[in-house]
């Protein structure tokens, strides 16, 4: 029987070995924050070019997060290959003849997943946040404004959700690029496409990163009529991955390698 430490310490020895998860992780850090230094830095010096109702909602903190969008591109890549590469590779077998608790191996390798996304997800948010900040000159937002520090905190979890739900996703489907065939167009295309139709936008709101996004925003936008406000969408999203986590754990336990 395995030890629960020995596991982990294999799972963190694993991600780190691997070029491809470390190198997923720093590009995710740096798009994100050079992204949204360049947006901030384009809204102050265009800043005399927006219209008085954009000014009056201009949320500047949530300017900073806005190269997060592409950013989780690289930690939707990251979170597939954390559970699935296992599987293209066959290493699997001899992870699961290795720990044959296939309870402790998921969980394990969710837990490094998770723990390594919430370092680099708050170093990501607060480090976005302040260098946007000083690009946005007199129009900066303070930290200690009201309900500042919970978006930039809340970026930091969101970006720890989105990997688990993309270990739980690639745990279900074992298999990279089925796992990033269905993750990558359902958060660039069909949730973003769903959530500007009218009729079906009420739904969309409910998906992970429409409902999860919503920690980000200072200043309510004056189209967002949700009945759920920011740690209420954190919460929906949680709930989306709780349900990935127990769905990529039922698969393993129930289906052979």
């Amino acid at each position: 029987m395995a030890a629960p430490a020995a596991v982990l310490q294999s799972e963190w020895t694993k991600i780190r070995s691997v070029r491809s998860t470390v190198w997923t992780l720093a590009l995710a850090f740096l798009v994100t924050v050079a992204l949204g230094a360049v947006i901030c830095l384009v809204f102050n010096n265009t800043w005399d070019n927006l219209s008085d109702s954009d000014k009056v909602t201009f949320d500047a903190t949530q300017t900073s997060f806005f190269g997060m969008t592409l950013g989780q591109l690289a930690l939707i890549v990251f979170g597939v290959l954390v559970m699935s590469s296992e599987y293209s590779t066959g290493m699997i077998r001899t992870s699961l003849a290795a720990v044959p608790q296939r309870g402790t191996f998921y969980f394990s390798k969710v837990a490094v997943a998770g723990l390594l996304a919430l370092v680099v997800g708050m170093a990501t948010s607060f480090l976005t946040f302040f260098l946007g900040q000083a690009l946005l000159g007199s129009h900066k937002a303070h930290l200690g404004d009201h309900g500042v520090f919970r978006a930039v905190l809340g970026a930091g979890l969101y970006m720890t959700l989105l990997v688990l739900l993309c270990v739980g996703a690639a745990a279900m489907l074992r298999s990279p690029m089925l796992g990033l065939g269905i993750l990558m167009p359902f958060f660039f295309l069909v949730s973003p496409i769903l959530a500007a139709v009218p009729k079906v936008k009420t739904v969309a709101r409910y998906f992970p990163d429409q409902a999860g996004r919503k920690i980000m925003e200072v200043v309510p936008s004056s189209d967002n009529h949700t009945s759920y406000g920011p740690w209420g969408g954190m919460a929906i999203m949680a709930v989306w991955v709780a349900a990935a986590l127990l769905g990529g754990y039922v698969v393993l336990r129930r289906r052979d390698a």
